[in-house]
């Protein structure tokens, strides 16, 4: 018995440690995300980059972050690498969610929402693709 309480000890504070290194994938994916805007916002300030570009710029911008803070999760965790990835994507617009929720007091999907969400999921899923172990060949 005491054997088997001690794996699920083990596996519960895996699962812990698992969602902890997630959470910090998320907020480094936030803060490239926020530092990548910023530079977006200056080359529009200074006419290096024009204003129409800037709803496809905030898109890549959140692919990148997804990307930046997936891979940092996927080597960290090394399990499961497509829904680390995923995660980090979600956790990602749920951040950008409430700064917009903050700054704006509204929040709704038709104002580019849905475009933002499927940037975080696709760039945090790149980074589970790329980012996954390579299957073992067998032996014949």
């Amino acid at each position: 018995m005491k054997k088997r309480e001690r794996r699920q000890e083990e596996s519960g504070e895996q699962w812990v440690n698992s969602m902890c290194e997630l959470l910090k994938g998320g907020v480094l994916a936030g803060f490239s995300a926020v530092l990548a805007l910023l530079l977006c916002a200056l080359l529009i300030s200074t006419g290096v980059l024009r204003e129409q570009w800037a709803q496809g710029a905030v898109l890549a911008v959140c692919v990148l972050g997804g990307a930046v803070g997936g891979i940092y999760s996927i080597k960290r965790i090394r399990s499961k690498s497509l829904l680390v990835g995923t995660g980090v994507g979600a956790i990602l617009f749920l951040l950008l969610l409430t700064a917009g929720l903050l700054a704006y007091d509204t929040a709704s999907l038709e104002q580019g929402g849905a475009g933002i969400l499927c940037a975080c999921l696709c760039g945090g899923a790149i980074a589970g693709i790329l980012g996954r172990k390579p299957k073992k060949k067998r032996k014949r």
